[in-house]
């Protein structure tokens, strides 16, 4: 009897832990198979690169949008989600990305700040998209493609890192770059299904 209700705990444990990192580990293994099999992600065919093995994305929202070929994001944006009340943006959280109001617009100069994947508890991750959970995948020159009004903004990874959750308030400034380059910042929580810390990837627009 002991060993039964041993075996039934350890199979209840591993059933609750696949339910609230499911999302976590489905795009992580699904990353893995693509780097494996050598698919490749891309919003233009490439003659330098294996046809077959090019999966070719379709911006969902070119009204406003995201895509970042790499870790192959495709998801709509929310326009003005103030990031410092949970109920504004936790329900946003659930259906995509959310763009921090007061922060700037593609077509307008400074930086855009995007943040996507956040959870009140680790119980709760579950309850909310796996869009920026690879974002740390992400290297300097990767591309970063924002849809805005029907016109794409190209931008490459320069910089990443790990903050405390009150260090992000700078990158939510909308003030230009001191090298008066227009970027964009990227934001989830880390590590994943935690509210413990942020990981936050800056990419610069291109010329």
């Amino acid at each position: 009897m002991k060993k039964i209700l041993s075996t039934f705990l350890i199979i209840s444990g591993l059933m609750i832990l696949l339910f609230i990192f499911g999302p976590v580990l489905t795009e992580e293994l699904q990353y893995r198979f693509d780097r494996a099999g050598g698919f490749r992600y891309s919003l233009e065919a490439d003659p330098d690169f294996p046809q077959p093995q090019i999966r070719q994305l379709v911006p969902q929202d070119k009204g406003f949008g995201i895509v970042i070929p790499k870790i192959n994001v495709n998801a709509s944006i929310f326009p003005d989600v103030d990031p410092n009340n949970p109920k504004e943006f936790l329900p946003i959280l659930r259906k995509g990305v959310a763009h921090a109001k007061g922060s700037a617009f593609p077509d307008e100069e400074g930086n855009v700040f995007l943040f996507a994947h956040s959870s009140d508890s680790f119980y709760n991750v579950g309850r909310y998209n796996a869009i920026f959970y690879l974002i740390g995948k992400l290297e300097k020159g990767d591309e970063v493609d924002v849809f805005y009004r029907n016109k794409r903004y190209e931008y490459e990874v320069i910089a990443k890192g790990v903050v405390e959750p009150l260090g992000i308030k700078p990158y939510l400034d909308k003030t230009i770059s001191k090298d008066n380059e227009n970027t964009i910042t990227l934001q989830t929580c880390y590590p994943p299904g935690t509210t413990l810390k942020r990981l936050v990837v800056i990419a610069k627009e291109k010329l």
